[in-house]
């Protein structure tokens, strides 16, 4: 008798063969909610049809995403060899899986509004980004994408180089004997951070970094012009409160971008060529100082968890007001506890609390404080004795410590939980609430 031949398992379907069934799935709940009015004027009854139909279709998503991610990326990014920044990838999923992720006219469809009557597309972006950095390969590709120098500092290096300075706004670069300043200057906001001043942060960045003259960065704020602290410096403020409540802070342009672009290059550097290591070298880094003048709130603290080492002015103060906020404070919830243990980083995080730089804790974040007239003399002498050490030991030793304290594939984790999370909170209720109770503080 002839024994029954096997019958093989029936292949998975293909990303194609789902994206088709996803996208007609996503379309009709886009019709649905296509007849519903503009969010600001619907009923509580509409409201609570559009959140069902949103959460269907990102639960849609989810599914999809969970199986393909890494296939849709190596799709979107020719098997890895054309690095995209987020930006860039999500526009080219948009296009290539339609309904995965917001097109520009669903984007453009909430411009100007404020941020309790857009209707989050963000979320679907923060999605999208969690599951590529979910996937160590697709993750570690994305990371040294958005590590890259950007082509406008590309571009600016030969001005930088010739001239010692660039003014692009928000924040100025300056050469001065070998080291790169990077100074704050959004004054009418006190150096509040905004997608503006974040882009060009990350142009003065790098150019710090491509700049072979330079082997030290230093970060300040500039003197203010604001009428409360007119002479005097402001290290940082935080996120630009007005600006978020009037819709005008990006997931990607802000909070994405932000952590994966200008911060972590003061951390890390630029990459070389992508390897798919886990922790490949870094082609030019530097090690970075932070002269902290009156306060460093929120976004301002989380620079100070990057540096090599923080000068402060007497008096000064840091914190992480995430609680007053709503949001997660970047990438300050990951490392704060590790300068003041975690029972001060639950207080600083989740009750606002106020860390003064002269307090044990302050200590623990701001290596040393003087007096408002000796800052740029401790600057000058952080400056000598990382250059006494000798450059070649203090790039081996930053990079020992950082691969002990915070390998990439934690870094790479950590912001795919921050993509998903961080868009989810910036559209909640409690932030809504928030602005509106703090707003004008």
């Amino acid at each position: 008798m002839t024994a029954p031949r096997a019958v093989p398992p029936p292949s998975p379907p293909s990303p194609d063969h789902d994206a088709r069934r996803l996208g007609a799935r996503l379309d009709t709940l886009r019709r649905h909610l296509d007849r519903l009015p503009r969010k600001a004027v619907r009923s509580p009854a509409e409201q609570s049809t559009a959140r069902t139909l949103l959460a269907d279709g990102r639960a849609a998503r989810e599914e999809f995403l969970a199986r393909h991610a890494p296939a849709v990326y190596a799709r979107l990014t020719d098997d890895l060899r054309s690095p995209l920044r987020v930006a860039g990838l999500l526009a080219a999923a948009a296009a290539h899986y339609p309904g995965l992720v917001p097109g520009e006219a669903e984007l453009a469809e909430e411009s100007g509004r404020a941020q309790r009557d857009k209707e989050g597309w963000e979320i679907d972006q923060g999605l999208f980004v969690g599951r590529v950095l979910d996937d160590p390969v697709s993750g570690r590709h994305l990371l040294h994408a958005m590590a890259r120098p950007r082509e406008r500092a590309e571009r600016l290096l030969d001005e930088f180089r010739q001239q010692d300075t660039v003014d692009l706004g928000p924040v100025a670069v300056h050469h001065k004997n070998g080291v790169g300043y990077v100074v704050f200057q959004n004054h009418r906001y006190l150096n509040a951070e905004d997608d503006a001043s974040n882009q060009a942060l990350e142009i003065a960045v790098d150019l710090v970094l491509l700049d072979d003259r330079v082997d030290v960065g230093v970060l300040r704020g500039g003197v203010a012009t604001h009428p409360k602290w007119a002479g005097r410096r402001v290290f940082g403020a935080g996120i630009n409160l007005t600006h978020l409540r009037q819709g005008r802070i990006s997931l990607v342009d802000f909070f994405l971008d932000r952590e994966m672009g200008a911060v972590n290059k003061m951390y890390r550097g630029h990459p070389g060529d992508f390897t798919g290591e886990p922790e490949p070298r870094s082609l030019r880094e530097k090690p970075w100082i932070a002269a902290v003048d009156s306060f460093a709130i929120g976004g301002g603290c989380q620079f100070l968890l990057v540096m090599d080492h923080v000068v402060a002015e007497h008096g000064s103060y840091v914190n992480l007001p995430a609680g007053r906020e709503g949001i997660i404070p970047g990438c300050g919830v990951m490392r704060l506890p590790r300068f003041v243990g975690e029972a001060i980083a639950r207080q600083a995080v989740l009750f606002s609390r106020d860390i003064p730089v002269d307090s044990p804790e302050g200590r623990m974040v701001v290596a040393d404080t003087v007096p408002a007239g000796e800052m740029e003399a401790a600057v000058d002498r952080a400056v000598e004795g990382l250059r006494a050490t000798g450059m070649s030991s203090v790039l081996a030793n930053r990079r020992a410590m950082r691969i002990g304290g915070e390998p990439l594939d934690t870094f790479r984790t950590y912001m795919a939980n921050y993509a998903r999370e961080q868009a989810y909170c910036a559209y909640s209720q409690a932030v809504f609430d928030n602005l509106d109770r703090n707003w004008g503080r």
